[in-house]
């Protein structure tokens, strides 16, 4: 069973009230992301840590990474609104753990809670659209799902610096738990119970595996060469099991039903070389956006505030980019020259930023940014199509998902290992300047903008020398890796592009989440597709496709009361708000061409007709009442053969945009497509501003 199977559509201000609580949940996931880097040298002065600050940030990502593939999953097995409440039931114990945390160690485990429940989050919201939204709207949904996870992660760190600088750095997690508590209660009240299910065997074995291999490598080298030697034991020790751990997840991998990572995907070029990419990216935009902050804060002296201020322009560049190159590969059908460009500019971007120093202005810093973002926005939109274009069906949803597993994956590792080249730089830095001062003294884990602001002038100027020197050795390690990702690039092969394929929207550019999911992948690329293009142009493709020469409106009625022959036709009309006179327009051509009979009275009678609006049930308004209803209707036989034959061209052509998938040979991708070609044409769009009764044919002069 899928979700096709019986999801209840909700309408109106139900389906509002779901969507905002969806909304805000959505919000809260992302948010948390990115929110943390303006307030990250506040909170490293307030409970130490320095060292170590990137975990603030790692700790999230890695714990969001390993349990994104099992919440999809779980949702399908086990209902979505019960998954998506215990995923947002963690995540705000989380926050409010991290908000009352008095020590570093504390607020980096409360981080990875909070983690746990923030991949369900995105994960469940934007499956349970498929819950309540029919497929030919979904694409405008999760294209406000996307604006929202764009939108909180270029806003993130602007929030958190405000938060941080007029209340505590402590308010970035507590406003989780007023939000979430409403969005908890919204959706228990108002999002429905799906009765079907799909039972998985979920792959709790390599998800443990993969989480262990992850978070010893990351402990590693965030560790190594700051708290322990590289050649210490503990280093060593993680070393070995992380690399244990990656080798039994493998081995696991191959055995079981439903793997996180299908072994056979490493055989296919494009999604290995697009995979490298993705990590190498997820390394150099996280890197930034965590440390950056640390050098406007602590070199030039801003605020948390105006250190997102600052990093405007890194997001204002991935944002521009993102958008305009998604659109060029939509319409061009080529991506591969986007990646090469990409990391090269952003290349570029990061040895600029190398070059920051105490006295740097902010124009020329933010001129730096701007290159970076510009760089990234170029990459991020493509990788997810590349990988699409070339795969099969049945890996389709664990394809897209495994780039953005790589994504997060670079992510969380690069974050640490840019923090231990920070941390073992800075160090080395001040044992050099200062040579006789004591271990205590250069103690760097409580120092922050304010406590360096109180130091002697030239003590004062050498300290942000050496911090400035040392991030800037992060930012060139940072450049060679992007130096990686452009030679790894050049090795990503275009190929012919499926005509369903788009870019992705903003949340799949800034690597929400994904539940690897085949159906729900084909599914977001038609709803997405048909709905970037305009209604009338599908149906005059349409009716093309059978043949016919008939108006817009005449065709919509046809489907209709073929979809439903007891649907009354002024109760259409109300529902739909189309005008009466409109449709009363497209009834009299139907009648005249024989397309439509009127019901006698004594069929309604009886029961065997369709039930018009003018007698019981209707559901109207008084006010919608008094207008005079339409005759009751149903089809002739030559009605009902016009109106299959519609049908018929819909799916043949929705057909055409899988034919690289070979629907034809997955009962569920036949069931889609049987749902979406009577589903696919709403009445709003088919009369709005279209003539009808005997108006402008569909074809033909």
């Amino acid at each position: 069973m899928t979700e096709l199977d019986g999801p209840r559509e909700l309408h109106g201000r139900s389906l509002a009230l779901v969507f905002s609580g969806l909304m805000l949940v959505m919000l809260m996931a992302a948010l948390d992301s990115t929110i943390v880097a303006t307030a990250l040298p506040t909170i490293a002065g307030d409970l130490g840590g320095l060292n170590h600050i990137s975990w603030v940030t790692t700790a999230y990502l890695l714990a969001q990474t390993v349990v994104t593939p099992l919440y999809g999953k779980l949702g399908d097995q086990f209902g979505r609104r019960i998954v998506l409440q215990v995923g947002l039931v963690i995540f705000l114990i989380g926050s409010a753990l991290c908000g009352i945390s008095h020590t570093f160690p504390e607020l980096i485990a409360f981080r990875a809670l909070q983690g746990l429940g923030g991949g369900g989050l995105m994960v469940s919201a934007q499956a349970a659209i498929g819950d309540v939204v029919p497929p030919r709207q979904r694409g405008r949904y999760q294209g406000l799902f996307g604006a929202v996870f764009g939108f909180a992660t270029v806003i993130g760190p602007l929030l958190g610096g405000t938060l941080t600088t007029n209340l505590s750095w402590r308010w970035i997690f507590y406003i989780n738990v007023p939000i979430g508590i409403l969005a908890l209660v919204v959706l228990a009240a108002t999002f429905p119970k799906v009765a079907t299910r799909t039972h998985h065997r979920i792959d709790y074995l390599g998800t443990g595996l993969l989480a262990l291999a992850l978070a010893s490598l990351v402990l590693m080298v965030s560790l190594a060469g700051t708290t322990y030697p590289w050649a210490s034991t503990q280093v060593v020790g993680l070393g070995a099991v992380s690399l244990v751990a990656l080798g039994a997840f493998l081995l696991a991998e191959r055995r079981a039903a439903e793997p996180v990572l299908p072994l056979p995907l490493l055989r296919n070029q494009v999604f290995v070389t697009a995979g490298i990419v993705a990590v190498l990216l997820g390394f150099a935009m996280f890197g930034t956006i965590t440390f950056i902050p640390l050098y406007f804060q602590v070199v030039k002296g801003a605020s948390p505030t105006g250190s997102g201020l600052d990093l405007l322009p890194l997001m204002a560049g991935l944002l521009v980019t993102s958008i305009v190159g998604g659109q060029i590969v939509s319409h061009t059908g080529k991506y591969r020259a986007f990646p090469i460009v990409g990391t090269a500019i952003m290349t570029i971007g990061l040895f600029l930023l190398s070059n920051l120093s105490p006295h740097t202005s902010t124009l020329e810093a933010a001129g730096y940014l701007f290159v970076t973002g510009f760089g990234i926005g170029l990459v991020m939109q493509v990788l997810v199509v590349a990988v699409q274009n070339a795969v099969g069906y049945q890996e389709l949803g664990v394809a897209t998902s495994g780039n953005t597993l790589f994504r997060n994956i670079g992510s969380s590792v690069g974050t640490a290992i840019v923090g231990t080249i920070f941390a073992t730089e800075l160090a080395s830095h001040l044992r050099a300047d200062f040579p006789h001062a004591s271990s205590a003294q250069l103690n760097t884990s409580h120092f922050s903008a304010t406590t360096l602001a109180k130091l002697p002038p030239a003590i004062h100027e050498t300290y942000l020398a050496a911090y400035a020197n040392s991030l800037d050795t992060a930012f060139k390690v940072a450049g060679l890796v992007s130096i990686a990702a452009f030679i790894a690039s050049w090795f990503i092969k275009q190929l012919p592009m499926r005509e369903t394929l788009t870019t992705e929207d903003l949340g799949g550019a800034f690597g929400a989440p994904r539940s690897g999911d085949s159906l729900s992948e084909i599914l977001r690329a038609l709803s997405v597709l048909v709905g970037r293009q305009q209604m009338r142009q599908w149906l005059e493709r349409v009716a093309s496709d059978a043949g016919m020469d008939l108006p817009i409106a005449d065709g919509w009625v046809l489907v209709q009361l073929r979809r439903d022959p007891s649907v009354g036709l002024t109760s259409l009309a109300t529902s739909q708000k189309i005008p009466l006179a409109a449709l009363d327009g497209a009834v009299a051509d139907l009648v005249e061409r024989g397309l439509l009979a009127p019901v006698e009275p004594q069929a309604l009678a009886a029961g065997t007709g369709p039930a018009d609006p003018a007698g019981e049930g209707t559901g109207l308004t008084d006010a919608a009442e008094a207008v005079a209803p339409l005759p009751a209707y149903s089809l002739s036989p030559s009605g009902a053969l016009v109106a299959d034959q519609l049908i018929d061209a819909v799916r043949t052509r929705l057909n055409g945009l899988l034919q690289g998938w070979s629907p034809e040979q997955y009962p569920e991708l036949v069931r889609l497509l049987d749902q979406f070609a009577s589903d696919i044409v709403p009445g709003t769009h088919a009369m709005a501003g279209v003539p009808v009764g005997g108006g402008a044919p569909l074809v033909g002069p």
